[in-house]
């Protein structure tokens, strides 16, 4: 009995001898695979493995699974310091920071991210939830330098004014919810990404942009969208403004328009748009719509696939496939459409520009009830 005792007791040493002889770079990539809670939580096992999760290259992060915000702040202080002095490199970020009071984190992102992305972060994703506009986080200009960085996303930070961007392998970006300095610091921000692909956009009505203008030569896909937030009750009142969106990209595939409000909509160079989204009201002022608006559905007009809006469609139908010049959809061969039941007239209009047509799902819905047709 005490001879297998000793042979067990011999068996666990030597697996705990097994994995505290793994050298660093193997035990963080295997750390690597698991959530950062998780990963974290492995520092308890033993003072072999205390500081082992710093090395890994990921990190995801909740201020709100922290007892506190001094705790947050802490946790993310002691990684960037045992970074400095590891000259470890951070691949991917992911915070999502809730910010109740005008001193949480103050500048504290701002300083984390001035860190990370002089370190070949290629994934960086900043999402801060807060409601006073004066609590926003700037932005450091390392961050518009980031030589690694391809993958972007930021949520309700402020961008300020940059003389110099160079991001030239930044192929995604998601810019939501955010504060620019001004329309023209959006605009060079787009159009300076040499190889950017895929791009969405959500507004607000206090971003500081009345015209959003979209240049690029390699954008292949675009989602544009307002987010009314505590504005959206009087939402109404903003079709006076001069909002509105611009768009010239030569290799655009794929296009959803979410944006309720911009009273001008131009698109040029669509040669290469395959699928189109059209959701929500799509408003366009009056005074425009024999130009703007008729510009617009020709710019679109040579998509082979198309979701639109009860709205859209009405808009569409009744202000201009009434016209003999009315634009044709020669291309299109797939269609969804959701519209009332005292609406179907717009559709039969439609169809009528839309001679090759193959496939079609409309839903038709009016107060209590909902029908979808393929």
């Amino acid at each position: 009995m005490e001879e297998s005792v000793k042979r067990c007791r011999g068996f666990s040493d030597a697996r705990e001898d097994l994995i505290s002889k793994l050298p660093d770079a193997l035990i963080s990539q295997v750390l690597f695979y698991l959530p950062t809670k998780e990963a974290v939580s492995t520092s308890v096992l033993s003072s072999r493995w205390k500081s082992v999760w710093l090395l890994i290259p990921e990190l995801d992060l909740n201020s709100s699974a922290f007892p506190s915000n001094n705790a947050f702040v802490g946790f993310i202080d002691k990684f960037i310091d045992f970074s400095k002095i590891e000259n470890s490199c951070l691949h991917k970020l992911k915070l999502s920071i809730r910010k109740e009071h005008e001193n949480d984190n103050k500048s504290c992102v701002t300083r984390w991210i001035g860190f990370v992305a002089t370190h070949k972060l290629k994934h960086l994703d900043v999402e801060c939830l807060l409601w006073k506009k004066k609590c926003l986080e700037v932005m450091p200009l390392t961050l518009y330098i980031t030589q690694t960085l391809f993958y972007l996303r930021l949520h309700r930070v402020l961008l300020g004014n940059v003389e110099s961007i160079s991001l030239p392998c930044l192929k995604t970006m998601h810019l939501e919810q955010n504060v620019y300095a001004n329309e023209t610091c959006l605009e060079f921000f787009i159009s300076s990404c040499p190889v950017l692909e895929d791009l969405s956009i959500v507004r607000k009505v206090d971003d500081n942009v009345k015209v959003l203008r979209v240049l690029s030569q390699t954008l292949t896909s675009l989602f544009v969208a307002f987010d009314y937030g505590e504005h959206r009750r009087g939402f109404h009142g903003y079709y006076s403004l001069d909002f509105g969106v611009l768009i010239d990209a030569p290799r655009l595939k794929y296009l959803k328009i979410g944006d309720d409000i911009s009273r001008s909509k131009i698109v040029s160079n669509m040669d290469s748009l395959a699928k189109i989204e059209i959701v929500g009201l799509f408003y366009i002022e009056r005074a425009f719509h024999n130009k703007v608006a008729r510009n617009f559905f020709i710019g679109i007009s040579r998509v082979r696939d198309m979701i639109i809006s009860d709205r859209a469609m009405w808009f569409m139908s009744f202000y201009f496939l009434r016209e003999e010049s009315s634009p044709q959809f020669c291309n299109l061969s797939s269609l969804e459409v959701k519209i009332s039941w005292s609406r179907g007239i717009n559709l039969l209009m439609f169809l009528d520009n839309s001679p090759n047509l193959k496939s079609m799902v409309l839903v038709i819905y009016c107060k209590n009830l909902e029908v979808k047709l393929n």
